[in-house]
């Protein structure tokens, strides 16, 4: 099937630089023993601050890397800061790691942003990674996984469908199956086979992941010879893009709590 062209919805023109009271943002990754995430995770923070001039950017992480997000937030002046979770779904992360590590900072005003899925932009860079993946040579698959981390928390599984719902329009009705590397189903080797025995042929392996690490690896590695794996979504302009717009989201709802800034358009 020919994939169609979609264009992502408008979040507005470019801002201008952040005026000098802004909010901090709080880049927030889970970590990983493997030392290509924080290069990956640098990179997108790189991408963040080159769209957003004058905004300060920071990083932390939950766990596995430095520097942990305790830490950040404990080195921070008294100030105001938003806390973005480089995550794609809602989890425990998102719904108690955040809002625990803001109550142990107490001389900040912190505020938690949503989780960065689902969103069209996710799509969008999804949608780059995987052409970037199969190349001209190869051509558009015919149905892709969708391979995520994986959570007990029933929302992240919904999230991940509402991904793969977003993928498959962006491909033009490709089918797109979600797919996990822990505490859900299916497994990545069972997508693959349940779309061959669907009778698929040219499968792609879409990795919904920000940054290189344990899952990511595993998966790509589960989807079996013949099934290319594109790589995590890392610095892509879409990406970074959607990290600030949920950092505006953020702040414009707790208002007054924090520095009042103009709404993004």
């Amino acid at each position: 099937m020919t994939a169609t062209t979609h264009r992502t919805p408008s979040l507005g023109p470019p801002r201008p630089d952040a005026p000098t009271d802004a909010p901090t943002l709080v880049a927030v990754a889970h970590g990983s023993r493997d030392p290509r995430a924080l290069t990956t995770v640098q990179a997108l923070l790189a991408e963040i601050r080159a769209q957003r001039p004058g905004l300060r950017v920071e990083l932390g992480h939950i766990e596995l890397a430095a520097p942990l997000l305790g830490d950040t937030l404990a080195a921070h002046a008294p100030g105001d800061v938003v806390l973005v979770p480089l995550l794609l779904g809602r989890g425990h992360h998102v719904g108690h790691d955040l809002p625990r590590a803001a109550d142990a900072a107490p001389h900040l005003r912190s505020v938690p942003a949503a989780a960065l899925g689902p969103h069209p932009l996710l799509a969008e860079a999804l949608h780059a990674r995987l052409t970037e993946a199969r190349g001209r040579r190869h051509g558009p698959p015919d149905a892709v996984v969708l391979a995520a981390a994986g959570s007990r928390d029933p929302r992240s599984a919904a999230d991940a469908e509402h991904t793969a719902a977003l993928l498959s329009r962006r491909l033009g009705g490709t089918p797109v199956r979600p797919a996990y590397a822990t505490a859900a189903t299916p497994t990545v080797p069972r997508a693959v086979a349940a779309l061959r025995a669907a009778g698929h042929r040219r499968i792609a392996l879409a990795s919904y992941f920000t940054a290189p690490g344990h899952f990511a690896t595993r998966c790509a590695r589960a989807a079996g010879p013949g099934v290319p794996a594109a790589p995590p979504l890392g610095a892509h302009p879409a990406l970074a893009r959607l990290v600030l717009h949920r950092y505006d989201e953020a702040r414009v709802r707790a208002r007054p709590a924090l520095s009042a800034l103009p709404a993004a358009a």
